[in-house]
């Protein structure tokens, strides 16, 4: 079967179903995934839909043609986190944006995601944004208020909420809008609004201002990929009301289009079990897991065990099982040419709705069976035993034999003495080396965690 005759089938949240997907054009298939507010270091929750959505550009690209794949993800780089980060470092605005946008590059890419055809940067479509909401005026959509100028809900009335199922009333009831006088109604949304001198903000028709949220990947959207687009993606928390109003807005601006055919939306994720939180304790960058010592392949795989539409649990159980299983792959293909194309079986898994754990438990069956071509070119098509990602695994295996007998017979001696200093003093090195110390009645056995440092083992 070659992969001409792959049938993708996603789920589309706006219908709330699984449909086969039929792009408008075979030779443009157009994928635009909402990106960052650049102010800080992306956290682990930010690089799920990253690497979710880079996996579906890869299929698209196997199925149609790297040429015929245009894949647009933008980096929002006014907004008031970004503004509220300037004043309190007092550093200029776009040093802080140029350094985060490259800060979310190196990271992701550090997880093996392909750079997108397109990165617009909202700075840059500023004249697209006002001619866009200039427009809305026009059709009625959209009115001028006390210097900002609001998108009427009611003028969309009767379509606004089909994406999350919700009608306005209920939005109204269960909606923390912001209140404020100038809105003829409470669920009108901002698309341009007033900057004091102190704040970064463009001429337009309505004063010296900056445009709201919502108007940006609408307008970008439209500039880079048309009308009507294939694919819309990102975070669920971003379905309301980010890409409701995109909806309205977009529609309403261009009326001859559909804005974008299938909405695909990842679900979100949580660190050992529970929703991350700085409260917690559980709140990690990309940056602190690499610096920790998790290689970015590891985490790639950690992902892609869980299927985009659930909830994924990042565990650190999870990741040893992972570098574990990267290991045995990567010493299986040692040498290997890949062969010419992935395994269909990978590549059935995958367009069905994105099945990434289907199709690792493929790459385990290749593995289990020593195709090991097979497995190179699969895993290379989810991102996985490239040359890029690799150095991590490339360093030597350290024989742990000989601290794991000094701290068993160090033990031995110590239930003789009923002197255990030493014991605790040997288990307190190895676990700040990044062992986990297994000790039972017949042996111990060390174990290397992802941050593991064999140096610190030298004094010992």
């Amino acid at each position: 079967m070659g992969t001409k005759d792959i049938v993708i089938k996603l789920h589309n949240t706006k219908t709330r179903k699984k449909e086969v997907f039929e792009p408008i054009d075979a030779s443009n298939v157009r994928m635009y995934v909402c990106g960052p507010t650049v102010y800080d270091r992306a956290h682990l929750g930010n690089a799920r839909p990253v690497v979710v959505f880079d996996v579906l550009y890869r299929l698209l690209r196997e199925v149609y043609g790297a040429d015929q794949v245009t894949y647009a993800r933008n980096f929002t780089d006014v907004d008031d986190k970004i503004n509220a980060r300037a004043a309190e470092s007092g550093r200029p605005i776009g040093d802080i944006t140029a350094e985060t946008t490259q800060w979310f590059l190196d990271d992701m890419g550090e997880l093996g995601a392909l750079q997108p055809n397109h990165m617009p940067r909202a700075t840059e479509y500023i004249p697209q944004m006002v001619a866009m909401i200039e427009d809305l005026i026009a059709k009625g959509h959209a009115y001028a208020a006390e210097g900002h100028v609001l998108f009427a809900v009611d003028s969309w009335k009767d379509l606004y909420g089909n994406l999350s199922g919700r009608s306005v009333d209920d939005m109204i009831a269960g909606a923390r809008v912001e209140v404020a006088p100038y809105k003829k109604n409470p669920m009108d949304f901002v698309l341009w609004k007033p900057s004091t001198d102190d704040l970064p903000g463009w001429d337009s028709p309505w004063g010296r201002g900056r445009p709201g949220w919502h108007i940006e990947c609408s307008a970008m959207s439209y500039e880079l990929l048309g009308e009507t687009f294939d694919i819309h993606g990102g975070g669920n928390d971003l379905m309301f009301p980010h890409h409701e109003n995109e909806i309205a807005q977009s529609c309403c601006a261009h009326p001859e289009g559909d804005f974008a055919r299938f909405w695909l939306h990842n679900e979100m994720l949580q660190v050992e079990g529970k929703k991350m939180s700085k409260s917690l304790g559980n709140f990690f960058t990309v940056r602190d897991l690499l610096d920790q010592g998790y290689p970015g392949e590891v985490i790639r795989l950690v992902f892609l065990q869980t299927h985009y539409r659930k909830p994924m649990d990042w565990t650190d159980k999870k990741a040893k099982e992972a570098e574990a299983t990267l290991r045995k792959w990567r010493a299986l293909t040692a040498g290997i040419e890949p062969a010419s194309s992935a395994a269909a079986a990978v590549l059935e898994a995958l367009a069905d709705d994105l099945n990434s754990a289907g199709a690792i438990a493929e790459l385990h069956k290749l593995a289990a069976a020593g195709d090991a071509a097979g497995l190179l070119a699969s895993a290379r098509m989810l991102g996985l035993l490239t040359e890029e990602l690799g150095a991590w695994a490339s360093a030597p295996a350290i024989d742990l034999s000989a601290f794991e007998e000094k701290l068993f017979e160090t033990r031995k001696k110590a239930m003789e003495s009923k002197d255990f200093s030493e014991v605790d003093r040997l288990k307190a090195a190895y676990v700040e080396a990044g062992l986990e110390v297994r000790m039972s009645k017949t042996g111990v056995e060390l174990v290397p965690g992802a941050g593991f440092d064999p140096a610190k083992l030298g004094v010992l």
